[in-house]
């Protein structure tokens, strides 16, 4: 990816974590998506324009898609107020899309810093197709799942790529991040759950 591109990954991410949990209005969050994901296309055409023979260049190219299109669809989504199981359904195909590329970052790239980012936008994608395409209750809990995914894959290390301090950054740096952030996602899970079930009880109550 683009440096400036991932960074501003991590700026729809943000956007649409602070739209989940309830802090900015659908449409607004759409027109940013639509905005961001309009600019992400051209960059990986001009990439995939300009490489000649290389299709590793390509390849890497084209998982620049696997986020402008989703953009693109949740900001038309939004705007047009359709219902959004269809962008759940595509979140699927890039849930499994994203744990090819992070095999690929692990085995011929040797990057296992990126193969990890992947990983976590695979599981991210995972919880938008439970949460649009299944309508399961998980609003909140993705909410803050993609608003830290917003900055530990995409704001911080596009950031670090600007001012070249990236690479010099361990992947043991990044497993470290990621068990991390596994213990603060079953945290978050059993929390935001808990509050769910609460709530259930509550109601129950008051209607019996």
């Amino acid at each position: 990816m683009q440096n400036v591109g991932l960074m501003y990954c991590g700026a729809v991410l943000f956007i649409n974590a602070l739209m989940l949990l309830g802090k900015v209005d659908s449409k607004s969050a759409g027109l940013f998506n639509l905005f961001l994901g309009a600019i992400q296309v051209i960059t990986p055409f001009y990439v995939i324009f300009t490489a000649g023979s290389d299709s590793w260049v390509i390849f890497n190219a084209s998982g620049v898609f696997l986020f402008s299109l989703t953009y693109l669809y949740v900001g038309i989504t939004n705007l047009k107020e359709w219902d959004s199981a269809g962008v759940g359904w595509f979140s699927l195909w890039v849930a499994f899309m994203a744990v090819g590329y992070g095999i690929i970052s692990f085995v011929h790239f040797q990057d296992p810093k990126f193969g990890i980012i992947w990983f976590m936008w695979a599981f991210l994608w995972s919880l938008f197709f439970l949460l649009l395409a299944l309508k399961k209750d998980i609003a909140i809990f993705t909410g803050w799942v993609t608003l830290i995914l917003s900055l530990i894959t995409a704001t911080i290390p596009g950031f670090l790529m600007l001012i070249n301090v990236w690479n010099s950054i361990g992947a043991e740096i990044m497993w470290i991040v990621a068990g991390i952030f596994g213990v603060i996602v079953a945290g978050l899970f059993y929390q935001t759950t808990s509050v769910q079930q609460k709530k259930i009880v509550k109601v129950t109550n008051y209607s019996t």
